[in-house]
């Protein structure tokens, strides 16, 4: 029986909640940690449309200039800001267009144990992260299950980490019980920061005019401290569908001052704003997948597809390491994610049964219309046999072919 001695002291700082925490264990010889506290309910962790939408900070703003609003992420944010969202996808896959991102959780770590307790939790390698880059890890439960997506940055005190405003009522409890034998502090920044993106063929020029920074020179996720025509913010590179794009990081009390900054930027440059239904199609043309959408705690990693982007197979010990080296031990899953295009221009409902030979081999995930295919694209998990590219599916009566994912030319050459 394990012994366990635990004082925990939570105390209210002014912009957020504090956690400073004492947790000491017995450990095992094998120098993998191991707790009794390891076990806790995570009914609906991952489920986007389980409660009301959270009020973004840039709501109120969208409203009044018009935008069509809707939930995504658990978050109140625009569908669209134009009369068709074809528009905001044109702009995105030929020009620049400006995202909001107001669905997140900043979280900071502090204190000499930090990246020793969270390189015991994460999937991915913090432990040799340089001071200002970042990954991106999952956090899982012993049974190999994703409880959250995490993406971890390394400041010179701290690590920063980021993850989703909808579970972080779930998140910050289940981090807490990990916290063992380490002087952590952990603080709650949800409500003092915010994010904004730039995406498109053109935003690197777009962000390179205001920063004077080359965002080329910039690894993936690798982050810088800038002005922004004298707003203090934090640039991030992310290049989703193989394009660079920026990301901007600042706090609330910036954040509309910015979005007008970089709208009138993005204007300059031939795009526009861009809502969550031209970006679904988007990421869906890409192969990425959402999480909450189409991973959470009903995946394991190798089901999802994550096993390259969000694991390192070489740091050691974290929770739920021995189901995931089992699994690539034995080399396959049952099911797996796979991205379908479908011989109807409407999207399917999540939940939707797949049929092979008239058996039930999956179902959907998400799905939108997609201009580029001019059908309807879905992301869904399949049994493996049937998750070769140009298997053919039943989906409602109709023909659904597994596909790659379609990156812009540009994309390709890069």
């Amino acid at each position: 029986m394990q012994e366990v001695w635990r004082s925990l002291r939570r105390s209210r700082i002014r912009h957020g909640r504090q956690y400073i925490i004492r947790l000491k264990t017995l450990e095992p010889a094998s120098g993998c940690r191991q707790s009794g506290l390891l076990h806790w309910n995570c009914t609906d962790m991952t489920d986007p449309g389980t409660k009301t939408p959270i009020e973004a900070p840039l709501a109120g703003l969208h409203k009044s200039s018009g935008a069509t609003m809707g939930s995504w992420f658990g978050a109140a944010l625009p569908d669209r800001f134009a009369d068709n969202w074809l528009d905001e996808y044109r702009a995105a896959r030929e020009t620049v267009t400006l995202i909001d991102k107001n669905y997140r959780a900043y979280l900071r770590f502090a204190g000499p144990d930090r990246v020793r307790y969270l390189n015991a939790i994460l999937t991915n390698n913090v432990k040799d992260l340089p001071f200002g880059h970042g990954n991106v890890s999952l956090f899982l439960n012993p049974q190999g299950r994703i409880q959250a997506e995490i993406e971890t940055y390394s400041e010179i005190e701290n690590l920063f980490c980021v993850s989703y405003a909808m579970i972080r009522d779930s998140l910050v409890p289940a981090l807490d019980k990990f916290i063992i034998m380490d002087d952590v502090t952990l603080t709650d920044e949800t409500k003092n920061f915010g994010t904004l993106a730039l995406e498109g063929p053109r935003a690197v020029g777009v962000s390179n005019a205001l920063t004077a920074l080359d965002l080329q020179d910039f690894r993936e996720l690798e982050f810088r401290e800038v002005l922004v025509r004298g707003i203090p913010c934090r640039i991030v590179r992310r290049s989703s569908g193989g394009l660079p794009g920026a990301e901007f990081v600042v706090r609330t009390e910036h954040l509309s001052r910015l979005w007008e900054t970089l709208q009138e930027a993005v204007a300059s440059s031939g795009g526009q704003t861009m809502g969550y239904t031209a970006l679904n199609a988007l990421r869906l043309e890409q192969g990425i997948p959402w999480f909450g959408y189409d991973f959470g705690d009903k995946q394991i990693p190798h089901e999802a597809g994550l096993q390259d982007s969000h694991i390192s197979f070489t740091k050691g010990c974290y929770t739920g390491q021995e189901i995931v080296e089992r699994v690539r031990s034995r080399g396959q899953v049952n099911r797996v994610r796979a991205l379908l295009k479908i011989d109807h221009a409407e999207p399917r409902s999540s939940g939707t049964l797949l049929l092979a030979d008239g058996k039930e081999v999956g179902h959907i995930t998400r799905s939108a219309f997609s201009p580029a295919l001019q059908s309807a694209i879905a992301m869904a998990y399949v049994r493996r046999e049937n998750s070769t590219p140009d298997a053919k599916l039943q989906c409602d009566g109709i023909i659904a072919t597994v596909i790659l994912p379609l990156l812009s030319a540009i994309a390709r050459k890069a």
